[in-house]
């Protein structure tokens, strides 16, 4: 057998951690196993399904690098199926028409409530031998129901939770076509699921209600049921369900924070499943190790902070010249022109390990693209009148060295002794004078990058 997964977001927002997890999942088992994935976009909700959300969904699974193997299909495009399919159940007796108006469900679902008992469908239109049915009303397009069994259990050994059974009881003879003749979702799912030759469905566990009902549908089609695994929820920094108050509106908006996509996926992957204690581990490693027994069925939390602390070892360890290329529209954003001053790579590579995002790294990189002013209280508290005459000895010594970083280095010792002062009673008001900062990586680094002509402009004005 072949291993088959899928992903099958609704394109009625954008794609967001929960559903990113779920993607992830569901690719590296297929990938652990040497199967197929399949994107599929659920798309059958037309008041809320935009172009934008596919597109949206789309980009966030590029740029986390989860390639399908099929797809994506569209479930819109797929109508002329779903409805040969409920022709075959109307003509099998598996599925009926119900004319019961929206008005009397009403009415039964309140008189239920009223009695205590579980609000559902009485099976008023459900054929039974030996059972007359209504006189169909006239010009009442009816809706199309799944009969249901109703003796025995729908069980099935949860991959994530285990062993889950529902009473049939429990169970409608819910609605599979509206009475527009529009399927519905439980009902697209199973023949999507079915005709993709889907065997490991990976989704929330806001699902699990909709399972019982999928298998008995599979059932009634003769088509093989899929092994189900659910995984939990994810919680906020908080411990509140994870929402837009906690950051997470789209993928995509890590992209924007500066976030490395091995890094979002890393995290990914430790949310809700682990191996042993590692931490940090190449999506390679992760699709080797990934197994559906070590996924908790415990809800997970989202931590910003951990998240923040990946990105950085993933940036330390990054290529610079990637690096550079990711930094540079975060450059321009600051105003700073990245072709008008030092090689970027060689300033990431000098900036980039206290950075935590590649909009830090940018940030910290600014200085060597830009003219900063040094604010006047600064220049008052840094460069002080005792400290103008080391400046200037310095300012000489630069000029007569070749640039590079053990010259200025020297040049630096070499000031420090002829006046008796300590490093940073000196690299303070030249941070100041040059970067217009009080804060940089290692001044003779920071000067041997931003240039011999740029520093000692920018010393000299201040004598």
């Amino acid at each position: 057998m072949t291993v088959k997964t899928r992903f099958a977001p609704s394109p009625t927002g954008y794609l967001h951690i929960g559903g990113a997890r779920t993607a992830l999942f569901a690719w590296a088992y297929a990938r652990r196993h040497g199967g197929k994935f399949v994107l599929r976009i659920e798309d059958t909700d037309v008041e809320r399904s935009t172009p934008e959300a596919v597109q949206a969904i789309l980009d966030g699974m590029t740029w986390l690098g989860l390639a399908h193997d099929e797809g994506p299909y569209y479930q819109m495009q797929r109508m002329y199926r779903y409805k040969e399919v409920i022709g075959q159940m109307l003509a099998a007796g598996s599925a009926y028409h119900c004319y019961m108006s929206r008005e009397e469900l009403d009415a039964l679902r309140a008189a239920q409530e009223a009695r205590k008992e579980k609000p559902r469908y009485d099976g008023s239109w459900r054929p039974e031998p030996g059972k007359t049915l209504p006189v169909p009303p006239s010009g009442v397009q009816p809706v199309v129901r799944f009969r249901n069994p109703v003796d025995g259990v729908v069980a099935w050994d949860d991959q994530v939770k285990g062993r889950i059974e529902i009473g049939n009881a429990e169970l409608d003879d819910f609605i599979i076509a509206r009475a527009d003749g529009t399927p519905t979702y439980n009902f697209c799912v199973v023949v999507d699921d079915w005709d993709m030759g889907i065997t490991h469905v990976i989704r929330g566990d806001d699902h699990v209600n909709n399972t019982p009902r999928q298998i008995n549908l599979l059932k009634a089609l003769g088509a093989p049921v899929p092994l189900y695994g659910h995984l939990s929820m994810i919680l906020g920094d908080d411990g509140t369900k994870l929402s837009k108050r906690h950051g997470a509106v789209s993928v995509m908006q890590y992209f924007e924070e500066g976030y490395l996509p091995e890094a979002v996926i890393n995290y990914l992957a430790r949310l809700g499943w682990s191996h042993g204690d590692a931490e940090l581990f190449s999506r390679e490693q992760f699709v080797q190790w990934f197994d559906l027994d070590h996924i908790t069925p415990s809800a997970a939390q989202f931590n910003t902070e951990k998240l923040r602390w990946l990105n950085q070892q993933y940036i330390k360890a990054a290529d610079n010249a990637r690096l550079a290329e990711l930094a540079r529209p975060f450059l321009v954003r600051n105003n700073a022109d990245p072709d008008n001053g030092p090689d970027l790579a060689a300033v990431v590579a000098l900036v980039k390990e206290r950075a935590a995002t590649v909009v830090e790294l940018a940030d910290a990189a600014t200085l060597f693209y830009r003219t900063l002013h040094p604010a006047p209280e600064l220049l008052a508290q840094h460069v002080t009148p005792d400290v103008l005459p080391a400046l200037a000895d310095l300012a000489g010594r630069l000029e007569g060295i070749d640039w590079e970083r053990g010259a200025i280095s020297a040049a630096f010792k070499e000031t420090l002794a002829a006046h008796g002062l300590k490093m940073p009673k000196l690299a303070m008001p030249v941070r100041v004078l040059v970067t217009g900062e009080t804060q940089t990586p290692a001044i003779d680094a920071t000067l041997a990058l931003i240039g011999k002509e740029k520093v000692l402009a920018r010393l000299k004005a201040a004598l």
